[in-house]
């Protein structure tokens, strides 16, 4: 129950549906204690890998049991697959949240608390509401194909983890990932705009 609560109030808090919620009813007092969670935060992500920066749009299509859901957020995406991590930031850049993930440990860090994992897979899908190949997209946001996993090329891009990832407009920064829906999980476009001169 906690960890759903906690992922409810993220999504809220980075825009469903174009609207900022709950969030508003936490703001002053739950990025107080955000800053205060983040300020104690001492692992640093991997230095050898540069910053990817931009903004995300996340739409998951309705199922069975839940609605359609959209979210859209800045984001900052640091170090790599095995240490790093991923701010997510609001209209007015305060950040809503932080993923924090290395060997062994990943947590999700909110106005709501800390929350722990035992890996980045279970992190993502907490923190998107559906699971996201966090890992994956360290490569999928330069342009190709994460190496851990095998792939198959398409006109404009690549399949991989059952995710096609369109790359026709990579070189203006624009990245879209679409998995169709399967009998246990709605169809989902994640689409991310790279600021200017994010791309190595």
């Amino acid at each position: 129950m906690i960890r759903r609560r906690a992922g409810a109030l993220l999504l809220a808090a980075i825009g469903q549906s174009g609207q900022l919620g709950r969030y508003h009813q936490y703001r002053q007092v739950g990025l107080l204690a955000l800053a205060g969670l983040l300020g104690a935060c001492a692992t640093l992500p991997s230095p050898d890998a540069p910053a990817l920066s931009g903004r995300f749009a996340i739409q998951v299509a309705a199922s069975h049991d839940a609605p359609a859901r959209q979210a859209s957020a800045s984001f900052e995406l640091r170090g790599d697959a095995q240490r790093g991590e991923l701010d997510i930031s609001g209209p007015l850049g305060a950040t809503l949240a932080r993923a924090r993930w290395q060997p062994g440990r990943a947590e999700l860090i909110s106005p709501d608390g800390r929350l722990p994992f035992s890996d980045l897979d279970s992190l993502a899908a907490q923190a998107f509401g559906e699971p996201l190949p966090l890992a994956a997209m360290f490569y999928w946001l330069r342009g190709r194909p994460w190496p851990e996993a095998a792939h198959a090329a398409i006109d404009g891009g690549f399949v991989q983890l059952g995710w096609q990832v369109d790359l026709g407009a990579f070189s203006s920064g624009l990245i879209v990932a679409r998995r169709p829906a399967t009998p246990t999980a709605p169809a989902t476009t994640l689409r991310v705009r790279l600021d200017s001169g994010a791309k190595t």
